[in-house]
């Protein structure tokens, strides 16, 4: 695939140059159809092109493309931070705005922070993703690809061991961790905020252990401290509820939307307790493109669509099809590399161990070659890139979602033990 004029820092992972997409299917430019279980990084949970949501930006499209919300509000803006009120499952009012990305809610979520809290310093997690931006940056769990060669980066960041059953980390182990970071590296009355994914993308689709997520609750309260949720990959239905943080009986204070808010049109969000949401002085939030008209309407379907009772029909039929796919290729004992599954509900990883002739990585490497040429389409996760992601779309029908269950056993035949 020739890319003479992309940045060679842009790392591709795929040399496939799609046109076309239909839910769960993709077409590249010679016309061959694969299947897609990368799903945008899990921007796309209602798949490519879902009629209802091609249909609501058809019709903002003939009556209003742009206006930028600080200078001249628009109705779509509004709408979508209203029904976001109603959309999120927190007992409190909601603040919000809207972003043009994670990322960038990530930044305005550390902003928000430093200004309620008067304080800088932050504690994130090992393996955490949060962004690319420079003080988003620094959130993230792993120095490569990220921060390598960057020098010093908008701080004080304190990074914590991820507790989950995933990650063999314990409640207890991580609760010591953030002691000793109170002891030794920072005091509590100097931190703005801890930021967490409730289940790790990037990290290996881990889930949080829930002991751990309501002690933290009850440290951050009892120092002052903003819990912020970043629900940028885990939000909108992915693990089969609106949102992951719902499996931890919290609620966070802010919290970081993303990816499947919008199905494809570059939107996010950070919303909030609205008191915090409220304290910056008035301008210190917006942007000009944030909020597209456009994208807002997009927005505005995705929420109709995600029903509880959808989420949930389709969240458990992809987790029934994916667990028991994976429980038949461990029980065949055909595929040494296997090791555990990880995540929760359809948000789920499989972890690829050393063998004799390979790394874990290595085998998922081979993997995702092989199940290109096979016809489905695949990301890695995990700091050694060992761990398969699935993101297929949660509307994915039965009969698309076991034919690419099919086609990554052929291609883990592939693979030498």
């Amino acid at each position: 695939m020739d890319l003479p004029n992309v940045s060679s820092a842009l790392g591709i992972l795929h040399p496939v140059c799609i046109t076309k997409g239909r839910n769960a299917e993709v077409w590249d430019e010679a016309g061959q159809r694969y299947i897609d279980f990368i799903g945008g990084i899990g921007v796309l949970n209602l798949g490519h092109g879902h009629p209802a949501v091609v249909e609501a930006v058809k019709a903002q499209v003939d009556t209003l493309m742009h206006s930028a919300f600080n200078a001249l509000p628009h109705r779509g803006y509004l709408s979508v931070v209203e029904r976001l009120d109603q959309f999120v499952p927190v007992s409190y009012p909601l603040g919000c705005m809207l972003t043009n990305s994670g990322a960038e809610a990530t930044e305005n979520a550390l902003k928000v922070a430093r200004g309620v809290t008067g304080r800088q310093g932050v504690i994130a997690f090992d393996d955490a993703f949060h962004g690319r931006t420079l003080a988003a940056l620094n959130l993230n769990g792993k120095v490569k690809p990220y921060k390598a060669g960057l020098g010093a980066l908008p701080g004080p960041v304190y990074h914590l061991p991820f507790p989950s059953q995933d990650s063999g980390i314990s409640a207890e182990q991580s609760l010591a961790a953030l002691e000793r970071v109170f002891d030794v590296e920072i005091a509590p009355s100097e931190v703005a905020c801890v930021v967490v994914e409730p289940i790790q993308g990037e990290g290996g689709f881990r889930l949080l252990c829930p002991q751990f997520a309501k002690a933290l609750r009850a440290i951050c309260d009892q120092h002052g401290i903003l819990l912020i949720c970043d629900e940028i990959q885990s939000g909108f239905g992915r693990t089969g509820k609106r949102f992951g943080f719902s499996h931890l009986g919290i609620e966070p204070d802010l919290i970081l939307l993303g990816k499947s808010i919008a199905s494809g049109l570059p939107l996010a969000a950070l919303v909030g307790r609205k008191e915090l949401m409220d304290a910056l002085p008035k301008g210190a939030l917006g942007g000009t493109y944030s909020g597209n008209a456009v994208a807002c309407a997009a927005a505005l379907a995705v929420m109709d669509i995600m029903q509880d009772e959808a989420l949930s029909e389709w969240g458990n039929a992809q987790e029934a099809a994916i667990v028991n796919a994976y429980q038949r290729w461990k029980a065949s004992e055909r595929f040494p590399m296997l090791g555990a599954m990880t995540g929760v509900g359809a948000m789920r990883g499989i972890v690829f161990e050393d063998t004799d002739n390979a790394t874990g990585g290595e085998h998922l490497a081979n993997l995702l070659a092989a199940g290109r040429d096979a016809g489905v389409l695949l990301m890695p996760s995990g700091r050694k890139r060992n761990v398969l992601r699935l993101l297929p779309p949660l509307t994915t029908e039965p009969d698309v979602m076991a034919e690419g269950l099919g086609l990554i056993e052929q291609a883990l035949e592939t693979l030498k033990a």
